[in-house]
């Protein structure tokens, strides 16, 4: 999988990654921790060896059987399957966040109230929490942080939580299965994208072309100290 990451699993001293993970896995499809290793392209001696790390770090994970009606090998114990699938789930956590688009809009920050910040973007106002000192910062959100209204029935930002919004034109739509990334102008280097199921694609009669506007909170919002910037001195 390249998903622009690499999970890391920490265990005890140890630390499983995807290297790890597939020789488990090939444990468990080939039957042998020899075959497993062939199958990898690895050497048995240092296939065994990592087994034998990790197993100081997580207890027993493969066991080994040898010879008897069965013709001996290899196989998961309880403890290994539950390492696997523990990794799986790391692995499948990380690549939704990394699936998950984000917009980051350069600015300079107008004023701070306490962990809020108040910096003015090309596409706007927005409040953010302010992980910096510096003025000149980078402001980004993720996709999934982000709510879209019809711009007639958008509440004011007084009257919701999501104080920060963005009018904008939708300048794309690509539909999937059951939902739709919606790509929209609103003012920055970059279009905005916002995944929506597609009823709510269609009840917000999203198409190019049509107004829209986008509400997200400021706790959802992060400013960092942009490239270059100088921290002030404590």
């Amino acid at each position: 999988m390249d998903a622009g990451f690499e999970a890391h699993l920490r265990v005890g001293e140890e630390t499983v990654d995807e290297r790890d993970a597939a020789l488990l896995r090939a444990v468990a499809s080939e039957g042998s921790l020899n075959a497993a290793a062939s199958a990898l392209g690895r050497s048995y001696s240092r296939a065994h060896a990592r087994i034998g790390d990790l197993e100081d770090a997580a207890g027993p994970l493969v066991e080994r059987r040898r010879g008897g009606t069965e013709g001996g090998g290899s196989r998961l114990t309880d403890e290994g399957r539950e390492l696997l699938a523990e990794f799986d789930r790391l692995q499948a956590a990380l690549a939704g966040t990394a699936a998950t688009e984000r917009l980051v809009l350069d600015g300079r920050v107008a004023s701070r109230e306490g962990d809020l910040a108040t910096v003015e973007t090309d596409a706007g106002t927005v409040r953010a929490l302010g992980l910096t000192d510096a003025d000149d910062v980078r402001v980004a959100f993720r996709s999934d942080a982000v709510t879209l209204h019809d711009p007639e029935h958008a509440p004011e930002g007084s009257e919701t939580s999501a104080r920060n919004r963005f009018r904008g034109e939708v300048v794309g739509v690509d539909r999937g299965d059951g939902t739709a990334l919606v790509r929209i102008d609103v003012g920055a280097d970059d279009p905005l994208a916002v995944r929506v199921t597609e009823t709510s694609l269609d009840a917000l009669g999203l198409e190019p072309g049509a107004a829209v506007v986008a509400s997200f909170k400021a706790t959802a919002t992060r400013a960092t100290a942009a490239p270059g910037a100088a921290e002030p001195d404590e």
